[in-house]
C-alpha cells in the first residue's frame, strides 16, 4: 500500500513549468513539485530574484531551472515554451500561478490597472495554456493547474480587477477541461484563501485586517504555503487523473460558514 501511494502521488520523471514562482506561493509550489520528484522550470520577470531562488533549490540538489519572461506577452510565451520543449524536455505539468494586485475603488480605478491585472492574472493563463497544450495534445496527456482565488467566488472592496480576473480564470479552467479533456489533458484549479507569505506580511501585521481574517476563517488562522502546495502536487499527480474542470478551494473553511 505504501508503494502504491508513493507512486500515485509521485511526480518522478515529470517536467513542470510554474509561472510566477520566484517568490511567494509560486516558490512553495516549485519546492513541493521538486520534492515530489519533478524537474521544475521556474518563471518570473525579475531575473535576479528568479536566479537566486533557482540557485537555492539547486544547492539542495533539486533539478530546478529558471526562465525569465513576461507571461502576458504572447511572443515571449511562445518562445519560452518552444525553448523549454527543445532544451529541457516535454512539459507534463503547467501551473499558471503568475498574478498581481492593483488596488483601487471601482470609481477610481485607472483603465491601465484594470488591464494589467486582467492580462497578468487571466490572459497569461490563456496564452501559456494554449502554447503548452499544442505540445501536450499530440502526446495524449498533460496536467494544467490554474491558481485562482477565494476572490473568484467572494468579492471585496477595491479589488474588482483581481476578482474579475480570478473568476474568469475559474471559467477558463472549465473551458480547458471541456475542450482538451478528449486529448488526455486534465485542467483544474486551486483557489487559495488568505495565505501567510512574504507578500502578505503587511496584511498579517495589520491588527484590524488580521483580526478580520482570523475571525472569518473557521480554523481561526491564516493558511500557510504548505497548506496549498500539497493540493498542487495532488492535482499534478496520477492521484487526480479523473478530476477535470474542478476548483479546489483551500480557504480554511471560509466559504462553508456565514
Amino acid at each position: 500500500m505504501k508503494k502504491y501511494l508513493e507512486e500515485m502521488f509521485s511526480l518522478a520523471g515529470k517536467l513542470a513549468v510554474i509561472t510566477g514562482s520566484s517568490r511567494g506561493l509560486g516558490l512553495s509550489y516549485a519546492g513541493a513539485c521538486l520534492r515530489a520528484g519533478a524537474t521544475v522550470v521556474m518563471n518570473g520577470t525579475n531575473d535576479e530574484t528568479l536566479q537566486a531562488s533557482v540557485s537555492t533549490l539547486r544547492a539542495e540538489g533539486f533539478p530546478a531551472h529558471g526562465m525569465c519572461f513576461d507571461v502576458s506577452a504572447e511572443s515571449e510565451v511562445n518562445a519560452a515554451v518552444e525553448r523549454i520543449e527543445a532544451e529541457i524536455g516535454p512539459i507534463d505539468i503547467l501551473v499558471n500561478n503568475a498574478g498581481i494586485h492593483r488596488r483601487h475603488p471601482l470609481l477610481e480605478m485607472p483603465a491601465d490597472d484594470w488591464r494589467r491585472v486582467i492580462d497578468t492574472n487571466l490572459t497569461s493563463a490563456f496564452l501559456m495554456g494554449k502554447a503548452v497544450a499544442r505540445h501536450m495534445i499530440p502526446r495524449g496527456h498533460g496536467k494544467i493547474i490554474n491558481v485562482t482565488s477565494l476572490n473568484a467566488e467572494l468579492a471585496r472592496a477595491n479589488i474588482a480587477n483581481y476578482s474579475a480576473a480570478k473568476g474568469g480564470l475559474k471559467m477558463l479552467t472549465k473551458s480547458m477541461a471541456t475542450e482538451w479533456g478528449r486529448h488526455g489533458i486534465q485542467a483544474n484549479a486551486v483557489g487559495p484563501g488568505y495565505i501567510e507569505t512574504d507578500l502578505t506580511k503587511p496584511l498579517t501585521e495589520d491588527p484590524e485586517f488580521n483580526s478580520w481574517v482570523v475571525g472569518e476563517v473557521p480554523l481561526r488562522r491564516w493558511g500557510k504555503p504548505e497548506d496549498i502546495a500539497g493540493t498542487v502536487v495532488f492535482l499534478a499527480s496520477h492521484a487526480s487523473d479523473y478530476i477535470n474542470g474542478f476548483t479546489i478551494y483551500v480557504d480554511g473553511g471560509w466559504q462553508a460558514s456565514l
